[in-house]
Parts: C-alpha cells; structure tokens; sequence
C-alpha cells in the first residue's frame, strides 16, 4: 500500500509579511487539490500564526527565541551563538521526517532589504544541505533572487541554490543572478509568482459619476537595502516626504486615500502619514491576508504601492497601479504586466514626478485594465504548468493520477 507523501515548507512563514503568508496559501491550494494524500507541516518563523490560519503543525525555526533581536550584552551573543549550532541539529531532523520540502515563493535568494548572512540565508543552507545529505528532495518553488555583493552571504545562497534539486524564478532576473553567482540554471525555469494562482475578488468597475475614486496607497517601512545601511535614516526620510506631498496632493483634489501595509512593520509609516495629513479622506486598513489586500484594491480606481505583493494584488484585480520600486524584481513585475512605464524609485520619491504619472495612469486607466486581464490570464497557465512540473519532480509516484488539470 503506498504511503502518504510527507511534505514540510519552509520559510519566513507566520511572521507578519502577507506576501510570505500569501505564498504560502497558493502552495497549500496546490497541494490540497492535486496531493489531498499528502500530509504537510511547516518550519517556519511564526508556528503559532501559521497552525492557526492554516491548519497545520508547524515547528519554530530558531532554537534561539531571540534570534532577531539584536543582541549586545555575552549572555544574548552567547545565546546567539549556541542556537546556530543547536540549528544544524533540530533543521536535520526535520528534514529528515519528510519526503520533501518547498520553499514557497518568497525573496529567499535576493539581499535587496537589509539581511545579515548569518540569518535566514543560513537557515535556509542548513535546510538545503541537511536534504542533500538526507535524500529529501528540496524544491526552491518561484523563489526571488538577486546578485549579491557580501561574501558570505553571496556564498550561503550559491551554496543553497546548488543543493536544491529543484529550482524555479518569478522572474528572468532572478535566474540570471543566480547564474552570476555560480549556480548552473541550464534546466531552471522562470514562472509567475506563486501569488497569482490565489483566488481574485472582482474588480469594481471605474466610477462614472464624474466624481473621483479612491486611491489604494501601499506603504511600506522602507530603509534601502543591504548596501544602502550607512544612509538608511536618509532613505527613508525622503521616502516618506514624498509620500505625504503626494497624499496631501491627492486630498486637496478631494480623493480618498486608503492606507495599506504589506507587513506589521509598516504600521509606524501609516501613523507618521495620518499625523501629518489630517484628513477625514485618509483612512487606514488593517489587512491580515493576501486576499484582504485584493479586497481593498479591487474597490478602488488605482493603486499606488512599494511592497512587491502589494504589487502583485493590484495587478491580480485588475486595478491599474504605479509602483514605487525598491529592487529589479519590481521593474520586472511592471514590465511583465504591461505597465512598465508606471515605474517610480522608492530611494528617490519625487511628489512632482509621480503626480504626472498618477495622472496619466488613470488617463489611460482602462486600456489597461484590458491588458491586465490578459496577463492575468497568461500567468494562471503558466502556473498550471509549475505545478504539473512539480508533481512530475516531486511526486512521481503520483505524477499521472494527481497533475493539475489545466496541465493534462
């Protein structure tokens, strides 16, 4: 009698980014619908958040409790210290336990936000090696990359992506950096990211009463990258000065301003723009999902947003959106969508410049939304075809009685 599958993901899961979450969600459709045999369990940052939206067992991903906190008095660096080496153990039994393990989605191979090499890209090493040695295949599923400066970090995501037996890239960009670092992506293929196979809301259709509609405006706490640390607080005051001329803008023409993050650090950049623009016409959400997101976008007449699945949701409902990009993978994303002229740099917001943006996105607001519709359409059949190859890689026991539909 053939046994269950027993499948774990792994990730920065359950810790407050709804795009990590988000992508998590597609995986776990995926899986639900074409493996409902499989039993699945996750290694995660947030355990607790993750058994209770998702339903399943999951296991913290530090021994160390305090893992990112910053650490300065002996007993805290001590701590710190033990929990890397008790890691390589607990990561190895995990492992172990399982058939296989997806990383789903995610910027896991990319630097372009603050990141220190003995971090997450150590985890995710220990998680790639620890397969190699145990015969567990691990797949690194529509996962972000980025060429990356910092030796040992550069080496711990070179080495991960080697070890990996399965590879895919949410973009071309991604594939090429890796290929730059010394990984051989001959047989790597690019697809969409994993958020688009979600479930969309519909969109709701432009207003016609000559009065203007609401604006979705994506925030996000935005201090440059790993390269940019000596003149982060520079950074992020010049983001959130733009941001607020902008918004202050918009309310003067008497346009509702709707406030989103993408993750729980977001929330000091939306108390900073409401205490600054003191307007009944701003208001605030609290998203808790993906869908939550799309929700609010598909109610509005545009979107502007920084976070690259708050990116994602508004391109999802249709709704065109100007996206203030803090790293290729945003370039890409716009490009890819039809909308890569409606591109702005989040280092260097300049109110003046994306009000005439603003304003030409919506002049041609509904040509868009067509072609949105149609790479919208063309990235549901790509999926289609990650997760056919997917079964084919990762179950082929099951590959015939369980590929995805679209894909027979």
């Amino acid at each position: 009698m053939r046994t269950a599958p027993r499948v774990g993901v792994f990730g920065l899961l359950g810790s407050g980014n709804l795009g990590n979450d988000g992508s998590l969600e597609a995986l776990l459709g995926y899986l639900r619908t074409e493996h409902p045999e499989a039993v699945v369990d996750a290694l995660c940052g947030g355990p607790e958040a993750v058994t209770a939206r998702f339903g399943i067992p999951a296991t913290r991903l530090h021994w160390n409790r305090a893992e990112y906190r910053t650490a300065s008095r002996a007993g805290a660096i001590a701590a710190k210290g033990l929990g890397k080496l008790v890691d390589v153990f607990r990561t190895a039994a995990w492992v172990r336990r399982h058939d296989v393990v997806i990383v789903p989605g995610m910027g896991v191979l990319e630097a372009t936000l603050p990141l220190r090499p003995w971090g997450f890209p150590y985890s995710l090493f220990l998680l790639c090696a620890s397969g190699r040695l145990l015969r567990t295949r691990v797949a690194l599923v529509s996962v972000g990359a980025a060429e990356i400066r910092n030796r040992p970090t550069r080496a711990l995501v070179r080495w991960s992506g080697r070890l990996a037996v399965y590879r895919s890239y949410r973009d071309t960009q991604s594939r090429d950096a890796m290929r730059a670092m010394g990984v051989d992506t001959a047989r790597d293929e690019v697809y969409p990211d994993l958020a688009f196979a979600l479930p969309t809301p519909r969109a709701s259709e432009p207003s016609d009463s000559g009065s203007p509609g609401p604006v979705c405006l994506g925030v996000m706490d935005f201090h440059g990258g790993n390269d940019d640390r000596a003149r982060a607080d520079e950074i992020y005051r010049r983001y959130l000065d733009g941001t607020i001329r902008f918004v202050r803008a918009l309310v003067d023409e008497g346009r509702p301003v709707r406030l989103l993050t993408g993750d729980d650090c977001d929330a000091p950049v939306v108390a900073a723009i409401l205490d600054a623009v003191d307007s009944a016409l701003v208001t605030a959400a609290e998203p808790a999902s993906l869908a939550d997101l799309m929700n609010e976008m598909a109610a509005a007449d545009t979107v502007v947003a920084v976070r690259y699945h708050n990116l994602i949701c508004a391109l999802k409902t249709g709704t065109p959106v100007l996206a203030l990009c803090y790293a290729a993978k945003s370039d890409a994303l716009m490009d890819r969508m039809g909308l890569g002229a409606y591109c702005h740099p989040a280092r260097a917001v300049d109110a003046d410049r994306l009000l005439e943006q603003f304003r030409d996105l919506e002049k041609h607001s509904a040509e868009l939304r067509h072609t949105l519709t149609e790479r919208n359409r063309a990235a549901a059949q790509q999926l289609a075809h990650q997760f056919a190859a997917l079964t084919t890689t990762l179950f082929p026991a099951n590959a015939h009685a369980h590929a995805p539909r679209e894909a027979r």
